[in-house]
């Protein structure tokens, strides 16, 4: 770990990899019962890690291993993405009737299960069946729907959750800090954004960021610049012409967004983190200071002048319905501007109707 290769998208996430349980974040309910395992001496000879890319599903099995005692040379991590066959399996069974080197156990941590051929499951599934006593499996994946109930029924289930925005902005600006720099509210949460649920994103991107930075105090709009994602200025000009039922105006910004080759997915999620923000300023005003802490100053005052400005009710739930729905249909569309379009014209056109 201390050889890391200076702009390796990956080089922060290894540096930063957790080391020992107390550093896994957002798994508690995973962590508290493998502890409480291993203490009570009651481990389970076969696991499935659940969960999607990115979220530490690989780091806390390694970690289990070294809680349990497990020296390297008796830990052993396959990629079944490329070793899924069943000559590969059998070669795995063959290992594993060989006595451990220097510990109590062996341990196979079998990345990416779910893309085992169908003789490897069931060359897999035999040795499930009779594990030797000195074994333990512990098999990873984001597809949990494939792997066969054979398999499931013989393992204990961990279902990892996906970490919020708010636990990858702490993340990447704890690593930032460490790093020697500093980044923004705006930055940060951008970031996160980015990382869409996944640890190993937020930080290569965070890495992809600190590479190219020509400052130590990072700002928004050069995380923008660095990663491509929508300006503020364009997200704040749709809720804009939303707030302002300027129908036209609003199309057109979502035509520039395609023009630009903006990811509309992320622009849409952007606009939505924005609007209900927006919608809380208008209804809830108590609540100002917890919900803008990721905001800047300019769009705090952007989102209250709107407020101020919303004499025609357009800041409100029926909208930001609209826009779940259009952000929910992006994927399912050939032309991805199409479902923001069809936002706007649901919301504005249902106020032209009253």
């Amino acid at each position: 770990m201390s050889k890391e290769i200076k702009g390796s998208t990956l080089a922060l996430y290894r540096k930063y990899r957790p080391q020992t349980f107390k550093d896994v974040e957002g798994q508690d309910h995973i962590v508290s019962v493998l502890e409480s395992s291993i203490s009570d001496e009651k481990v389970s000879h076969a696991y499935l890690f659940v969960g999607s890319r990115g979220i530490g599903k690989t780091s806390v099995a390694r970690i289990f291993a070294n809680e349990m005692g497990i020296s390297i040379n008796d830990t052993y991590e396959i990629d079944a993405a490329s070793n899924r066959g069943i000559d590969d399996i059998r070669e795995l069974r063959e290992g594993v009737r060989m006595l451990p080197f220097d510990s109590k156990y062996k341990i196979y941590i079998i990345d990416e299960v779910h893309m085992l051929s169908k003789d490897a499951w069931g060359g897999l599934l035999k040795t499930l069946e009779e594990p030797p006593s000195h074994v333990i499996f512990i098999l990873a994946t984001t597809e949990f729907h494939k792997v066969p109930d054979t398999i499931i029924s013989r393992c204990q289930v961990f279902n990892f959750r996906k970490p919020s925005d708010s636990l990858l902005k702490k993340n990447v600006v704890d690593i930032a800090t460490k790093e020697g720099f500093e980044l923004d509210r705006g930055s940060a949460e951008l970031i996160a954004i980015l990382g869409d649920g996944s640890f190993r994103d937020a930080v290569g991107i965070l890495q992809k960021v600190l590479n190219f930075s020509k400052s130590k105090k990072i700002k928004r709009e050069e995380v923008e610049k660095i990663t491509g994602a929508p300006k503020t200025t364009l997200v704040n000009e749709y809720i804009s012409a939303i707030a302002k039922d300027e129908l036209e105006k609003g199309i057109m910004i979502v035509r520039k967004c395609g023009e630009e080759n903006i990811d509309m997915k992320l622009f849409t999620k952007l606009i939505i983190q924005k609007f209900r923000i927006a919608i809380i300023l208008k209804y809830a005003p108590r609540l100002e200071k917890e919900m803008t802490e990721d905001l800047s100053d300019t769009d705090l005052e952007f989102l209250k002048q709107l407020v101020k400005e919303d004499k025609r009710g357009m800041l409100r739930s029926p909208a930001l319905v609209a826009l779940l729905e259009a952000y929910q249909n992006i994927d399912r569309v050939f032309i991805q501007e199409l479902p923001l379009e069809l936002a706007l014209i649901k919301i504005l056109g249902q106020n032209e109707e009253k």
